[in-house]
Parts: structure tokens; sequence; C-alpha cells
């Protein structure tokens, strides 16, 4: 370009950029200097610091001295009654799915309800027992149980070495190393055992992702996968505690495909069906599920929940007891509760390496629900809570319970629904519920010996009715979002017919690829301006939009990087209908034709008519600038900034403009970064826009490339 095209330029930029904004320079800090930084505060001792981390670490000394007792106790107490009412039959029922003994149920719903008065955040989200939780451990429970040489069926009478009642062995491999781990105890002891470890596990792994700032992970597990995750758990739910209602003696499955083996072998031994235990079944199902139509239908009249459950337990264990359908028709029952609490144990470090990997999906899984109940309550409540102490807290709900022989908890969003809906106010309630399960364990826990072990595969089965209802949204959720539908349908068909633990794997990855997916194919768009006004909208939604003359407007809604840098670049070219590539090929052929003609001109013509027809070829391609809409363009990478090299380098040959506009900051560094505008080159960077008008207004007043030298 010569030198009165750059002058033009220059007087072109000086009447568009009135008031050129400046940035800002920060002063860059260097590790060492961060890290200093951050251990004087993390480290530094002082009163107000050590009373600021106490109030942190047990959010209860900060609001207990507020509590109002006139308007919180009755909500609280209520709620506390009603939960604690809920939580015993619970309580007993899932530790079917945890494989364990019903006294452990119980230990879990006390301790984690008082450690969470201390450590958590939330006024309203109930922590205990959760059929999620109990089935992931259950899966875990059964496989080392089984590998260790113990039979899985319930009424097996080997013990901890395999020798059964004949003095016959059964030593495994693995039963050998039991030995040498002095883990000298039966089935139920090797199991809690199992399950204490994993807790413990899981527990350490979550109060190490708070103090590492983690929390960040669950933002990968998104609503859809959530959703359809505990769908497809809910189906293996189902499908595992199915054959309790028969009365069917099969062991769980191990390995992959849970659900189709299991109702395989059930049909293959449905006609083993204990007709006992299929009668109550069928009325303890038909009482449940009325129970929770009339709470649905009436819940506005009925003050608190119905205890349904509590009164289809009693109930059943009264007519079990006199009947004696245990020794009558050999149905299966809870057996003996001991009262009272087993003496605190440290779980066993010497199982720890085998169930390492196993802690981690119960870990993202718990903290990822107690996060997600808090906040969602809060938000109703308008008040705020502390993600990363929510982790904690959970965390030590499940690290100082499984001394106490407990296994893995999390917050449960129905009963968090319940307690919400019958007046909680503060975590006091939480004590309440604790205390009522006390109550159980200290005078009750040995009346529930006759409760059959059907009854309680039917309240497991019941409270998995909200969650197997969102079946009948997936159609609504197809026509809302049809990239969530899918990622809904594969990780509950995943979870559901592949494990539990792969189905979580396979929903993140697969929720993440759709993300991917979304921004290698983008929106894009030409835009045009709004009659009498200065702003710009896409052409294709929108009616009544005037194009600019002579200037195409393209917008590439999504981040820029390597994976759809030819996305963006096949969108630009087909947007403007000009490649230039294929304009400067066409161009060259025109070319060589207009000289092979000039060459057949005899020698008598004149030879400059053939310098005048390849002069004459032409070269508009109908518009002399093109401004890149950078708004939706969050971040580039290298492979970006080298694509917008190539964008200026290949249009200006074929005289066309290209200029930026609405650049966020973190754009314009890595531009800088990637020598975009050149070693001192201020005309370059002078070409980037606040907004896409005073691009506009530049571009207008341009007659030739200002990126380019004269054709």
């Amino acid at each position: 370009m010569g030198a009165s095209s750059l002058e033009a330029m220059e007087e072109d930029l000086n009447s568009v950029a009135v008031c050129p904004l400046k940035r800002r320079i920060r002063q860059k800090r260097g590790v060492r200097e961060i890290i200093k930084t951050k251990l004087q505060q993390n480290l530094s001792c002082s009163g107000p610091k050590i009373k600021s981390t106490l109030t942190g670490f047990f959010p209860v000394v900060k609001w207990l001295p507020k509590y109002k007792v006139k308007e919180y106790i009755w909500g609280d107490v209520m709620s506390g009654l009603i939960i604690g009412i809920i939580l015993i039959p619970q309580a007993i029922a899932y530790c079917l799915l945890a494989g364990l003994d019903p006294i452990y149920g119980l230990y879990t719903s006390f301790f984690s309800n008082i450690i969470y008065f201390f450590m958590g955040t939330s006024r309203h989200v109930s922590v205990g027992i959760f059929s999620l939780m109990s089935l992931m451990v259950g899966q875990v429970v059964d496989r080392e149980v089984y590998l260790a040489g113990f039979d899985l069926n319930e009424d097996s009478t080997k013990n901890a070495f395999g020798f059964n009642d004949t003095g016959e062995t059964n030593i495994t491999a693995v039963s050998l190393k039991i030995m040498s781990l002095n883990m000298e105890c039966g089935k139920e002891c090797y199991a809690i055992s199992i399950a204490t470890a994993l807790t413990f596990l899981a527990g350490v792994y979550q109060v190490l992702m708070a103090f590492l700032r983690l929390g960040f992970v669950s933002v990968y597990l998104s609503s859809p996968m959530l959703d359809g995750f505990a769908t497809g758990a809910s189906c293996t739910i189902l499908t595992v505690q199915a054959k309790y209602l028969l009365g069917l003696k099969i062991p769980r499955h191990q390995g992959y495909g849970t659900v189709v083996v299991t109702w395989i072998n059930i049909f293959k031994n449905i006609h083993k069906t204990n007709f006992c235990d299929l009668i109550t079944s069928s009325i303890c199902i038909i009482v449940l599920l009325a129970g929770k139509e009339i709470q649905d239908r009436y819940k506005k009249i009925l003050k608190i929940p119905l205890p349904t459950e509590l009164v289809v337990v009693a109930v059943a264990t009264i007519v079990s007891h006199f009947a004696d359908l245990n020794g009558q028709f050999s149905s299966s029952i809870s057996g003996a509760i001991p009262t009272g609490f087993i003496p605190p144990k440290m779980p066993s470090i010497e199982l720890m390496p085998r169930i390492a990997w196993d802690a981690i999906p119960l870990a993202v899984i718990s903290f990822a629900f107690t996060v997600s109940l808090s906040e969602m309550f809060a938000k109703k409540h308008g008040y705020t809570v502390r993600p990363n102490q929510e982790m904690i807290a959970i965390g030590f709900c499940n690290i100082i319970p499984s001394f106490f022989h407990s296994f893995t908890t999390s917050a449960a969003l129905a009963k968090t629904m319940v307690k919400d809906s019958a007046g909680c106010q503060t975590q006091v309630s939480s004590i309440v519920s604790a205390l009522v399960v006390l109550l159980v364990l200290l005078f009750f826990a040995p009346f529930f010996y006759a409760l059959q072990k059907c009854v309680l595969a039917c309240i497991i089965i019941v409270s998995l009715k909200g969650a197997l209802r969102k079946f009948r949204d997936v159609p609504k959720q197809w026509r809302e979002s049809k990239i969530e539908a899918i990622v809904w349908l594969v990780t509950m068909s995943s979870t559901a017919l592949i494990s539990v633990e792969l189905g979580l794997v396979i929903g993140v990855i697969f929720s993440m690829i759709c993300v991917v997916v979304q921004t290698q194919n983008p929106k894009v768009s030409l835009l045009g301006q709004i009659e009498q006004t200065n702003d710009y909208e896409d052409m294709e939604e929108y009616d009544n939009l005037s194009p600019v003359p002579n200037v195409k407007i393209f917008r590439f809604q999504a981040p820029l990087f390597y994976a759809n840098k030819d996305f963006f670049l096949k969108s630009l070219y087909k947007a403007t209908k000009l490649e230039p590539f294929l304009e400067l090929t066409r161009r060259r052929k025109l070319e060589k034709k207009a000289r092979a003609k000039a060459e057949k001109k005899t020698d008598g013509v004149d030879q400059t008519n053939g310098d005048v027809g390849i002069c004459l070829i032409s070269k508009d391609v109908g518009f002399h600038t093109i401004i890149l809409d950078c708004s939706c363009i969050s971040m580039i990478d290298t492979t970006a900034v080298s694509t917008f090299k190539t964008i200026f380098k290949d249009y200006k040959e074929v005289g066309v403009n290209v200029i930026l506009a609405c650049c966020n900051t973190t754009v314009i560094d890595s531009l800088r970064k990637g020598f975009f505008f050149g070693a001192g080159d201020k005309n370059m960077e002078r070409l980037l826009f606040h907004t896409i008008h005073s691009a506009v207004c530049f571009a207008t007043s341009l007659t030739q490339p200002v990126n380019d030298s004269s054709v």
C-alpha cells in the first residue's frame, strides 16, 4: 500500500475511533510471591483467625446462639419427628441393598444426622441413608464377599473360611489372604468391614477434594446426566429387590448386566415362588402406593406426611410374629437386631487397597447430590451455602461413622422435600431425627425380628416411584432439548444395562462429548442492521433487517479452537460465498486465457491490447470488507490465531478487508501473544472495534483494502 493509502486509512481510523479505550496495566505477581501470600493468609495464627476457622469448620457455633426458639422450635421438632419415623423403616430396608444387617442402617442414620448438625451449612437438607449409595455399597460388598469364598445366599451356613456344617471346605486364594489379614470373622462381619473401609475412603476423598478446591468436578455432572444416572440406578434397585417380592433365594449377580441376568434368573426360578411373600408383597405395595397417592392428592389439607411406611412395618411385623410366617411358610425375615451400640472399630486398612477405586464414584456422587440439594433449597429459602464446607461436612459424615460400623451417606431428595414441607427451619430437626433413631436402637430394635424381607423390599421399590416417573418426562425433554434427552437416555441405559459405576463414567464422558460436538458445530450467521438503529442481528432469524452495502458481518457463536477451526473457515466461505483460493484460481485461469488470446493476434496488432484485456478481468466480488463479530467467541487458542492470520492474508489477496469487532480482552491478549498484529503495527491493532456499528462506520468509509497493497 502506498503512502497516500496509509494516510487515508489513518484519517478513517481517527474519524471512527473518537474515544479509544486504553487497557489498564496490571502487574503480574511471580509464583513465589503468590505462594508466600497464600501461606501468610492460611498459616497465620491470631484470635480472629482461630475464631473464623472454627466458625467456618463448625457453622453450628455461628447460627445456634441466634436460634429463635419461639419461631423455629415447632417446625424443627415436627419435621425431625417425621423424618425420624421415615428413617426407621428405610434404614432397615436399605440394608438389603447394601448387603448388610439392619442394625448398621440405624447406626448410619443416627451418626450422619448428628455430624451434619455440627458441620453442615444447609438448614433443610436431610443427610442419611440413601438408596443409590446403598446400592453402590452393596455391589462392592457382594463382590468382595463372593471373592472371599462366602456363599451369597442369605441362608448360607458357611463360616468365614468356607467350612460348612458337614466340614467340607471351600477355601479360595482370596480366603487365604483374608486369614493372613487376621480377618477372623463370619460373612456379616467381613461384609461390614468392607463397607466401613469403603465409607472411610469415600469420606477421605471428599475431604481432600474440599481442601484441594476440587469442587468444580461437580460441574461436569449435568442435571440430565444425574437424572439419567438416578433413574438407571433405580431400575437396578428394582431388579435387585424383585426376588424378595417373590421369596426367591437368588444370589446377586456379580459383574456387568445385572438387570438382564437377574431377570433371566428370576424367570428361571419363578416356579419356586413363595406365595406367602408374594401375597404379603402385593398387599404392602397396594397400601404404600395408596398412602403416597393420598399424600400427593391431599398434601394441601394434610399438614404432615402420612407415616404409611411405619404403619406397614408395624402391622407386617405383628402379623408375621403371631402367624409364624417364617416357620409355617419359610418366609425370609430380618432376624435378630441387637440393641445398643457395638464398640467402635478402626476401618480395616488392609482392605482399602482392594476397594480404593470403588470409593471414587461413591465420593463424587455423594457430594454431588449433597451440594446440589443444598444449593437448591438455599436458593428457595433465600440464604447461601458454602459448597466447599458441604463437601467437608459430607466427608466427615462418612469418615467418623465408619468407625461406628456405618456405611456411605448422602443427602436424599425425597426426605429433604418432606422435611421442608413439614416446616423445618434449621438443622435442629436432624438432632430430633437422631433421637428418634436412638430410641429404636436402645429399646425397640428387637421387635423387628419377625419383619419379612419382602416388606422391606416393598418399601424400597415404592420409594423409587419418583425416579421412575422420569420416563414420562422423556417426550417433553426431547421437545425442549434433544441433546439433553439423548444424554439422559444414554446414561440411564448404560447404568441400568451395564453397571452403576460404568454408567456414571459413560454418562460423564458422553455429556462432555456432546458439549464438544456443540462447540464443533455452533450456529453461524450473517448480520443485518435493524432499521433506524445501530444494532445488528441474524438475518435468517429476523425480518426487516437491512444488509450493509459492500460489507459482510459474520458471527461465530462458540469459542474458536483447534477442534472447530475447519468448521469456522467453511462456514465463513459459505456465508460470504467467497473462498479466496478458488477466487484466485479463477482469476489466474482467466488471465491465462487472456494471454493465450493475445498471443494469437497477428504481429501487426498492437500488443498492448492483450495487457488491456487482462486488466479488464472482473475482480469485483460484491463486497470489500468482512467484519468478524467476535462477541460470542469467549476464547481462542494458537490454532485460532493462525486461522485469523490465514483469513487476513487470503482475503487481502482478493482485495477484501477483514476487521474484528467486539473482541473481549482474553481474545485480544491471545492475538497479541500470537503476534497477530505484528511488531509495532499500530494500524493493524487499531482495526479492533469495540462495537459492530463502529466497525461498520469504518468499513463503509473504505474504498480499498486497508491491509493490502493495491491490486
